[in-house]
């Protein structure tokens, strides 16, 4: 997740590009960096929000833990009553009702998320929910193997437990929507769109318009899943897992799509990049086993393609906002043996 320069008490509608990257540089088109605030005094808060908490959790809101502009507005909150709170609030875009519900689910069935306090409401044009402060933990970093094979043990739980849950698809994150009906390769974004295009490499194009292809040609159902299950956004005792966040950025796809961007991006920390094909193999080999059933070969080119898309549009953003290109040179190494895996 993160930062965006839009103010936190508007109720105007986000950029349409703000949540267009995973991990920690979704909104860089925004040219802010994330910005984490504390300290923050109780009226610096949106005018809005001590009233929303009345209502909704019913005790206002007496201290600021701390304050985070990203693709959302989240604010962590002491109530009156002595409750640790987290509030969020992002543009309303017909995803938060089915998020938040996913998350509850999750949570009531003892998944390591925070669990809801609230569903999802409508403030002015945004989306706002609370939930409970679960804190602690550490980032397990690292792309081997063995690491790969903990992170993937974990989205096949998620996932499993998803399975039963019934809930109105949500719209596809940007970042992952390959599958848009826009007129070119990529999603339309209007922040990127007028950026110069010439800037991104001839193999980025290429990666993305043959792997958009194999996506588009499969003919698999569509479920519910993690769309930026990437090492930041987890945390750890040791090797157990304590919490799962970022639950904004569910989609709905084919399960060896879902799978594959994960096998791809679960290294990440704070700039996104892409795992060894070692270790994407041995994520979706665990998560396999896990789950208890084999993929199709079909499923498997399937999954390699997925996770070759989210690096294609990672390369894409660093190229052109000038940034360092982490992904985009591992994708350039990497590109044409998954490529290969991935039959396109």
């Amino acid at each position: 997740m993160t930062s965006e320069k839009q103010q936190c008490d508007s109720h105007d509608d986000a950029d349409p590009g703000a949540d267009c990257r995973p991990g920690s540089q979704k909104s860089l088109d925004l040219e802010v960096d994330q910005q984490t605030v504390s300290g923050v005094a109780l009226d610096d808060l949106p005018d809005w929000l001590p009233a929303w908490c009345g209502d909704h959790l019913g005790s206002e809101p007496v201290d600021v833990l701390f304050q985070l502009h990203q693709t959302s507005m989240v604010c962590g909150l002491r109530l009156a009553d002595g409750t640790d709170v987290v509030v969020k609030a992002r543009a309303g875009e017909g995803r938060a009702a089915s998020c938040v519900a996913a998350q509850a689910w999750l949570a009531e069935r003892g998944f390591p998320c925070a669990r809801p306090l609230t569903a999802a409401a409508a403030v002015g044009s945004l989306a706002v929910h609370a939930e409970e402060f679960r804190t602690g933990g550490d980032v397990l970093p690292g792309d081997s193997p063995d690491v790969a094979v903990s992170y993937a043990e974990v989205f096949a739980r998620l996932m499993d437990e998803l399975n039963d849950l019934t809930v109105v698809p949500p719209p596809n994150p940007r970042w992952v929507r390959w599958d848009h009906a826009d007129s070119g390769l990529w999603p339309t974004i209007e922040s990127l769109e007028v950026r110069d295009q010439n800037a991104v490499p001839a193999y980025v194009v290429d990666t993305a318009r043959r792997v958009r292809l194999r996506l588009l040609a499969a003919d698999l159902p569509c479920v519910l899943g993690h769309a930026d299950f990437e090492a930041q956004n987890l945390r750890w005792h040791g090797r157990e897992v304590w919490a799962v966040h970022d639950w904004d950025s569910l989609a709905w796809q084919p399960e060896a799509a879902l799978v594959g961007t994960a096998s791809g991006s679960f290294s990440s920390t704070w700039a996104p990049t892409l795992a060894s094909i070692e270790s994407s193999e041995a994520f979706l080999t665990r998560y396999q086993d896990t789950r208890g059933r084999l993929f199709t070969a079909a499923e498997q080119e399937v999954a390699w393609a997925g996770s070759l898309w989210l690096a294609a549009h990672n390369a894409r953003w660093e190229a052109l906002h000038g940034d360092p290109p982490v992904s985009g040179n591992a994708l350039r190494v990497q590109a044409a043996e998954r490529l290969r895996r991935a039959n396109a």
